[in-house]
């Protein structure tokens, strides 16, 4: 791969089981004319996929080249493709699969109702990551991640957490990751990277500079790189080797994005983990015992002196 600038990242058509998900991310960074017709597939599957692209446009006040245009954001190569994945998620629908609501909590929910509704947000994001996860994606960046000299992990703020989840569960199996919150440290640790190491870069908006900027450094010295984020169209793909897509429930007043944003990138750190683990297992399952051996006596409690 060059070092010159990729197009959006083309990833693999949502099914319809993702297609929901994938216009609750997307909408928000939509003109208002794409999110008509976004919102309007999404609201009545059924209803759409039996309507023409011309029919659609005259149904969401559009054109033919919104319509379209709106398809291909969504991952569909054009709108004959967004069609069939409606006809999907309307059989599901009437199968009798849950709605996809996102039940926002109220200032005087009481505490019974905001735990119901957090449960129902959290499940809902854990299903759509799950739904839309790209498994050859996935298992391009365990191989990528199994067989590095070195691993990097950016990110700042709540990704930043996800990032030392990450380093912390690949330390323990005999990897060599190290986390970086602090930007400068980031840039200056990614110089000395090179063909055979792997810097990943957490972020849920994909437009974070601190986590953009290491990887573009990594990734123009030669280093795999992977992006896990919400945003798979925006600017941390064109550096990133290996796209991995987040979804997140809709940030409301009481429930910032980062929440359940931070949810979903969880989920996808997993994964990797695990991965990684099965592919290193003859290594890994020692290195793992060995650390829990050393720190089970910190969790044992201490013997009292009378």
């Amino acid at each position: 791969m060059t070092s010159e600038l990729k197009e959006t990242f083309p990833g693999a058509a949502p099914g319809p089981a993702a297609l929901a998900a994938k216009v609750r991310t997307m909408a928000p960074s939509m003109t208002r004319s794409m999110q008509r017709v976004a919102e309007t597939v999404a609201g009545d599957p059924a209803a759409c996929a039996r309507l023409t692209v011309t029919g659609l446009a005259e149904r969401t006040g559009t054109s033919e080249a919104t319509v379209v245009r709106t398809s291909r954001l969504l991952g569909y190569p054009g709108y004959r493709d967004l069609r069939l994945a409606l006809a999907g998620l309307a059989a599901q629908q009437a199968s009798g699969a849950a709605p996809s609501v996102t039940a926002d909590i109220a200032v005087d929910d009481p505490m019974a109702d905001v735990v119901a509704k957090l449960a129902h947000d959290e499940r809902q994001t854990l299903a759509d990551t799950a739904a839309g996860l790209d498994t050859a994606q996935a298992e391009a960046a365990v191989g990528a991640l199994a067989a590095a000299r070195r691993i990097d992990v950016y990110g700042v703020g709540a990704s930043g957490l996800v990032g030392q989840d990450l380093a912390q569960k690949l330390l323990r199996i005999g990897l060599v990751a190290h986390p970086h919150a602090d930007p400068h440290l980031a840039v200056t640790n990614a110089v000395q990277l090179r063909s055979g190491d792997v810097a990943v870069a957490i972020t849920h908006s994909g437009r974070t500079v601190d986590v953009i900027e290491p990887l573009r450094v990594a990734f123009e010295r030669g280093a795999t790189t992977i992006a896990i984020t919400g945003r798979p169209d925006a600017e941390v793909s064109q550096y990133a080797d290996h796209v991995l897509a987040t979804q997140a429930a809709r940030e409301s007043e009481l429930r910032p994005a980062a929440m359940s944003s931070r949810t979903s990138q969880l989920l996808v750190v997993d994964c990797l983990f695990i991965g990684v683990a099965q592919r290193t297992y003859e290594t890994a399952q020692p290195a793992l015992s060995a650390s829990y051996e050393a720190l089970v006596h910190r969790h044992s409690p201490r013997p009292r002196h009378l």
